[in-house]
């Protein structure tokens, strides 16, 4: 056992492995998995809070604010795909590989358990590596979009340090004389493939999510505060169901009481420590 885990944790693990041994394991995770790969949380120790988050309807109705979104998402998004799995998001992958979990559902738009290995994810709240015209519906890379921002703003700079949000942007000090990209098929507005703030999961993507517990009968929550409703409703359907529930997460979740064990650490420690009683 790691020298970081105490002995309170390590007793925490060895109950969850005997409890999920043999078992068909789902996890959801959040931000917290993704810390240690240097994408900051919103949420718990060392988090950044943001004041004014984008909204789908100001995205749609603001071209100043959208200007901004996007002057901000590029300079993060530079670092941000550069950001590489954890021990945690590898853990998982392996765990997948062994038969031990059937899949990861992540309310992340990191992309890092793909890149880890896992196979079978469901992006909940989407992903930063895609761009949709929201009206021809055509789909691009992250990176197509990418090369077209410098084409159109040959002056954007790219810090050598920046902060990212979880979300892939970050705070720029000005956006005047950005030029906003568009679709190069109808010439539309563009849009990340993520969700918004306020905005509802898509519901093929939920079913999706739904799909994958009900062939799990256990579920590990990893890194995710459980503020967003797409996790409560799921954790919502496991405890219906009486299978058995684990968070693992540093701070207190607003549902700790329906788990069967509460592991409070990190991720990139534990999953490793419960994966060699599993696998």
């Amino acid at each position: 056992m790691s020298a970081t885990i105490s002995a309170e944790l390590a007793d925490g693990i060895e109950r969850s492995a005997d409890l999920l041994t043999g078992r068909r394991i789902a996890v959801l995770t959040g931000a917290g998995i993704s810390t240690d790969s240097g994408i900051p949380a919103y949420r718990g120790e060392g988090a950044r809070t943001r004041a004014d988050p984008m909204t789908g309807g100001r995205y749609l109705s603001d071209e100043a604010a959208r200007r901004r979104y996007w002057v901000g998402g590029h300079l993060g998004w530079r670092s941000f795909a550069s950001t590489q799995p954890n021990e945690g998001h590898r853990s998982l992958a392996r765990m997948e590989r062994d038969g031990v979990v059937t899949g990861v559902i992540t309310q992340n738009v990191d992309g890092l358990h793909l890149r880890a290995g896992s196979t079978r994810v469901v992006e909940v709240h989407g992903t930063m590596r895609r761009v949709l015209c929201l009206h021809c519906g055509q789909v691009f890379d992250r990176r197509d979009i990418a090369q077209q921002i410098e084409q159109l703003n040959p002056w954007i700079t790219i810090p050598e340090r920046i902060v990212m949000n979880p979300d892939g942007d970050v705070a720029p000090e000005s956006s005047d004389g950005f030029v906003i990209p568009t679709c190069t098929v109808c010439g539309g507005m563009l849009k990340p493939d993520v969700v918004f703030f306020g905005e509802f999961v898509p519901v093929d993507r939920f079913r999706a999510a739904e799909s994958l517990l009900r062939a799990s009968d256990a579920l590990i929550v990893a890194g995710s505060s459980l503020v967003v409703n797409s996790g409560i409703r799921l954790v919502e359907r496991a405890r219906r169901r009486g299978i058995p529930l684990i968070i693992l997460n540093r701070e207190p979740t607003r549902v700790d009481r329906w788990a069967h064990i509460v592991l409070a650490g990190g991720t990139s420690e534990v999953l490793p420590a419960l994966e060699e009683r599993l696998s």
